[in-house]
């Protein structure tokens, strides 16, 4: 049971809605330091507010946990993807079937409430998570009406577990009208697709710039090359992924083990000859390769879409690896390849096909036609009350309040992806059934 929180001095007072003195405001986004996803997720939307002239803070949400609680649900889930990658596959569609978060769940979260309110500067206007966690926690603050203050939820990921939608909640943000559609299926207030957000760095590469890379990785000239990336922990089937693009003979292996520096051994044993841990130049890597094979559907593909390189997930990790991988090919951004025979023919097509052309444009559109998280959250800023109006916010429907803002942002960012996704669904039509029905339908 967790006690820690009990003998904490009691919270400072809710974020006003009071404008703070000068620049557009205070917002605070709350990640989670769970592999690197989350945490660029925020540095990304903290760029933008930042470049728009907000304040921001940022807090990791497992620093907010009891004392040693974060560190052990993050030690804990590092080791089941490792050791017991069933295990944690049971564990994730368990709680993705559930109604709401099972007990443990609801008292780690409860226990999270004070120090999260501690953390907020009295002048907040708006609080963003980018980790499902946060999100039940600030849900759960907004209903009781101890926060006062808009509360979103950035969904960082394609596929959308049920911990991701939140009651309480003033609008969840999506990257995308599938993980929009799925969020809203499962009753997400106010969803809306506001694009992605990555680092300015990736860009599509000149042939100077790819040339440049490639020498300064010490990485064949002119051979084609996949990058196989796994997540800042290396995790998965990496070695058998790497050894069988390699025996395709259809493109060379570049390997990025993360800070898993046993992993760049063993591949470089192996015979992978590049093989690399921690890259602190991403998009100089990406510009130096022609496509990129995941297992986790993060960051790093939204990276990718960004510099214009085809996506194929293959080997998949567990749990949201493998449903972000369905996502992605709903939404004609990825390839999963399933069957290890299929491996070279696709590679071979994303390299030199149609199906690499077709992949690259939507990715580069997904990028260009949507308008960002930060008109979103700007414009529900705008509609804030003066503080003399606090306690009527405290009884009014989350979703009634942004709701015409949200359907103008999400039919202004649909209509804008539509056109590319149509030509990516040719082929399996079928599969566009959620998202049409999310762009038909009211979006809210």
């Amino acid at each position: 049971m967790v006690h820690c929180d009990d003998l904490a001095p009691e919270p400072a007072p809710s974020p006003s809605a009071a404008p703070p003195q000068g620049g557009a405001g205070r917002i605070a986004i709350i990640s989670a330091g769970v592999g690197a996803g989350h945490d660029g997720a925020a540095a990304g939307l903290a760029e933008r507010l930042t470049e728009h002239g907000f304040v921001v803070d940022r807090h990791d949400f497992l620093d907010l946990l009891p004392t040693g609680a974060g560190r052990l649900l993050c030690g804990t889930y590092h080791r089941m993807l490792t050791w017991i990658p069933d295990g944690y596959q049971r564990l994730y569609a368990a709680t993705d079937r559930a109604a709401r978060p099972g007990a443990v769940w609801r008292a780690l979260f409860r226990a999270a409430e004070r120090r999260t309110l501690r953390a907020l500067a009295p002048d907040t206007r708006a609080v963003v998570s980018t980790y499902p966690g946060a999100g039940q926690v600030l849900g759960a603050l907004r209903r009781r009406g101890k926060l006062t203050v808009p509360a979103f939820t950035y969904l960082t990921d394609f596929s959308v577990h049920s911990l991701w939608v939140a009651p309480g909640i003033d609008a969840h943000l999506a990257v995308h009208p599938v993980p929009a559609a799925r969020a809203h299926v499962q009753g997400a207030a106010a969803t809306t697709v506001v694009g992605p957000v990555t680092d300015a760095r990736f860009t599509p590469a000149t042939a100077g710039q790819r040339t440049a890379a490639r020498e300064r990785f010490a990485l064949p000239a002119h051979a084609p090359l996949a990058l196989l990336v796994a997540g800042s922990w290396g995790v998965g089937p990496v070695r058998r992924a790497a050894a069988e693009i390699q025996e395709t003979g259809v493109a060379v292996p570049v390997v990025v083990c993360g800070r898993n520096e046993d992993l760049v051994e063993q591949l470089r044993r192996d015979g992978i000859e590049h093989a690399f841990g921690w890259v602190d130049d991403m998009p100089g890597l990406m510009h130096a390769c022609d496509v990129l094979v995941q297992n986790a559907g993060g960051l790093t593909s939204l990276e990718a879409f960004a510099v214009g390189l085809p996506v194929a997930s293959y080997r998949c990790i567990p749990g949201h690896g493998r449903t972000n991988a369905d996502a992605l090919e709903e939404a004609g951004l990825a390839t999963w390849i399933r069957d290890p025979a299929d491996l070279g023919p696709v590679l071979a097509e994303l390299l030199h096909g149609p199906r690499g052309r077709a992949q690259r444009a939507v990715g580069l559109d997904l990028h260009r036609l949507t308008p960002g998280p930060v008109t979103a959250i700007a414009a529900r800023i705008g509609q804030q009350p003066t503080p003399d109006a606090r306690s009527a916010v405290r009884h009014f429907s989350g979703r009634r309040r942004i709701a015409l803002t949200a359907v103008t942002v999400a039919a202004t960012a649909c209509l804008g992806v539509a056109a590319p996704l149509a030509h990516a669904y040719n082929e399996t039509p079928a599969r566009f059934t959620a998202v049409a029905h999310y762009l038909d339908g009211d979006g809210r």
